[in-house]
């Protein structure tokens, strides 16, 4: 019995360490990709990004796959500058196989102040990869009615042109 105890044991601990160096690797491999963006770096951020990702911008358009967000992110890198993100909070949970990571954090920025970003990684061959980020402005509820009240004129085209594409599935 004792045996079966200390292997029960091992394995929880076992287990436990493995979720701890994946949450690890997670972090690490955010800040990374944020600090590539803050140093210009664009290979060591979009070689962070699976060939099939998503980026969605704080504004409603901005839906890119790679090459598209590469294509609009391009200028910025080649400014020497993209942008500046760090993680004042971040959240990590995985799927019960290991192989799938979500992130939630908030983000100090220096032209938007806090905004969230959320994200969705895939371990493929071995190696994390972002599939999903959705970056987005916080609003203090305090002053949501004001900020709704702002942004609708600007974004009534666009929800007509949202609302004319083909239906959804």
């Amino acid at each position: 019995m004792k045996k079966l105890t200390f292997l029960l044991a091992f394995m929880l601990c076992f287990s436990i360490a493995k979720a701890q160096k994946a949450e690890q690797q997670i972090d690490k491999l955010m800040t990374s990709w944020h600090q590539a963006a803050a140093k210009a770096d664009f290979n060591g951020y979009f070689g962070l990004l699976h060939d099939k990702s998503i980026y969605m911008g704080t504004d409603a358009t901005e839906r890119w796959t790679k090459s598209e967000f590469i294509n609009f992110a391009k200028p910025y890198f080649d400014r020497g500058r993209a942008w500046d993100f760090t993680a004042v909070d971040r959240h990590i949970s995985f799927s019960k196989d290991g192989n799938t990571a979500w992130v939630d954090e908030i983000l100090d920025t220096k032209n938007m102040s806090l905004c969230r970003g959320s994200g969705v990684l895939i371990k493929d061959n071995g190696k994390w990869q972002i599939v999903q980020y959705v970056l987005s402005m916080t609003v203090p509820n305090d002053l949501a009615d004001d900020v709704t009240k702002q942004k609708t004129p600007d974004e009534v085209k666009v929800r007509t042109d949202f609302q004319n594409k083909k239906p959804l599935k």
